[in-house]
């Protein structure tokens, strides 16, 4: 191990006393450094495990057993039984086939054996909260995990449910609500891409806001750049190559543009159709993990408990509209800057 690895291996692992955190080391490796099993899922569906690789890099890079899962918007009925590793727990591994032409896990299980590092993706099905809190649940026994680590492309799951509006809400709302469920020493959320979502009409004042408030209580673990120099921006990028050159019908417009950012880029960076005609604004914002406490997030989301007896991915849906019909949403306001 290079001088390097051994001083990033040294600010991931350092210890924390009295559970409070330095400008030394980043409150996220901090709150992260007793782990040992670490499960990072994709929290909103299709590719949004790979919000998680460069975290999961750094924490290779340090010794840190890792996993990696994704809810998942492929057709998971196509891949076969023996695959299957309980009801609703796809095992996909680099060998893992399916005809459906979109399946973000087979490419990056692929991808990650390619450049020698662990290439399973464990996926799931969308589901209501309480048949992905048993998948969590099988996993979490399984794996032995001792920290979760939802990462979302975006940050609609950051929202609470008053805010103008949701963005798209279901999936990520869906997997806090089944991780919120289990009893783990750590539970964190993490978002990657800040402003992507305002091509969902998601006013990203409100989540500066949230973040705030978040804070006053404790439960924000603050900010982190992914540098465009280093080994987890250039794996990550490459990744992202390799998922669009997979899906070129349907690239990942998310993590296009947080490429984008993390090399630098700024501005209306149009790299596949699916955009065109909608001006872009990568800038390097998009290039930084916002970290919070995940029960803090979850006690905060002001509709959780309307779902959180649900089993379908429809019934989230409808419970979600209904509240929405209830309450009074913020008014929107500018970024004064």
């Amino acid at each position: 191990m290079t001088g390097q690895r051994h001083r990033r291996a040294w600010l991931i692992m350092v210890s924390v006393d009295s559970g409070t955190f330095s400008l030394v080391t980043p409150p996220l490796f901090a709150a992260l450094a007793p782990a040992r099993n670490v499960l990072i899922a994709g929290a909103g569906g299709g590719f949004d495990v790979y919000a998680g690789l460069p975290l999961a890099v750094a924490l290779w890079d340090a010794g840190v057993r890792v996993h990696l899962a994704n809810l998942s918007f492929s057709e998971l009925v196509e891949i076969g039984r023996e695959s299957w590793a309980d009801e609703h727990v796809v095992e996909v591994t680099p060998e893992t086939g399916s005809s459906d032409w979109y399946f973000p896990e087979g490419a990056l299980a692929r991808w990650l054996a390619a450049n020698d590092l662990p290439s399973t993706v464990y996926a799931f099905p969308p589901l209501g909260v309480q048949l992905l809190r048993d998948a969590y649940r099988y996993l979490v026994e399984r794996l032995e995990i001792d920290a979760v680590v939802l990462v979302d492309g975006g940050t609609d799951i950051l929202l609470r449910g008053d805010e103008s509006n949701l963005g798209t809400p279901v999936e990520d709302i869906t997997s806090l609500a089944a991780v919120a469920g289990l009893d783990l020493p750590v539970k964190l959320v993490s978002s990657l891409g800040f402003g992507i979502d305002a091509y969902d009409g998601v006013n990203h004042v409100e989540v500066l806001e949230n973040l705030a408030a978040l804070d006053r209580e404790g439960g924000y673990l603050g900010a982190l750049s992914v540098p465009n120099a280093s080994r987890e921006a250039a794996l990550y990028r490459d990744a992202v190559a390799n998922a669009q050159a997979a899906t070129p019908a349907r690239p990942s417009i998310v993590h296009g543009q947080i490429a984008a950012a993390t090399s630098g880029a700024f501005g209306d960076v149009q790299f596949t159709r699916r955009t065109a005609g909608s001006p872009l604004f990568v800038n390097p914002l998009m290039a930084i993990y916002f970290t919070v406490d995940l029960d803090m997030l979850a006690a905060r989301c002001l509709y959780l408990d309307r779902i959180e007896n649900t089993l379908g991915r429809r019934q989230v849906t409808t419970r979600i509209e209904a509240f929405r019909a209830e309450v009074s949403p913020r008014i929107p306001r500018v970024f004064p800057h």
